[in-house]
């Protein structure tokens, strides 16, 4: 299967994503475009600008056209970089309507996405220098975008909860069901 991680900074996807690997020896993890960009010399403004998280849109994009193999975990989906770009505060220059049509194309490549959203008790403590606010905004704009599915983008998503175990056991769960 074809499966992405989704869901804002600092909530455990990464985590998640490095036990599934451990417990999949079978699938392939696919870096987030972020770390792919970085290692390529991308310099990405602090904070990130506009043109920053749609650079990562486009790498998520390519990666998912890219990878035709079946057992793929994607640390990332094209959808996160539109959460962020829809709260950026430069948002009125971002046109979503010009990005949907791939994205909604690029997306069927999936069998599901795996929503992290932040928790009632959150996992991660953040550091003192990180927008909490940000952060909210984009579970908040995720959280719309994945399970309110105004765009009519028609990815099944999975929402998991709970301790790092007990999140790998969902996605387990649901990967034995075909």
């Amino acid at each position: 299967m074809r499966i992405a991680m989704s869901g804002t900074h600092r909530v455990g996807k990464s985590t998640l994503i490095e036990d599934l690997g451990e417990e999949l020896p079978e699938y392939r993890v696919v870096d987030e475009p972020y770390h792919l960009l970085e290692e390529e010399g991308y310099e990405f403004a602090s904070p990130p600008c506009l043109e920053d998280f749609l650079e990562q849109l486009r790498r998520s994009l390519e990666l998912l056209e890219e990878e035709d193999t079946r057992n793929v975990l994607f640390d990332r989906s094209p959808l996160d970089f539109l959460g962020y770009l829809l709260t950026h505060e430069d948002s009125d220059a971002f046109e979503v309507e010009e990005w949907l049509t791939r994205i909604r194309s690029t997306l069927k490549t999936l069998d599901f996405v795996v929503y992290v959203p932040i928790e009632e008790r959150d996992r991660i403590r953040l550091p003192a220098h990180e927008d909490s606010n940000l952060r909210r905004e984009v579970d908040e704009k995720l959280a719309w975008l994945l399970l309110d599915d105004p765009y009519d983008l028609g990815v099944e998503v999975l929402s998991v909860h709970g301790a790092g175990a007990s999140r790998v056991s969902q996605v387990i769960e649901r990967l034995k069901r075909g």
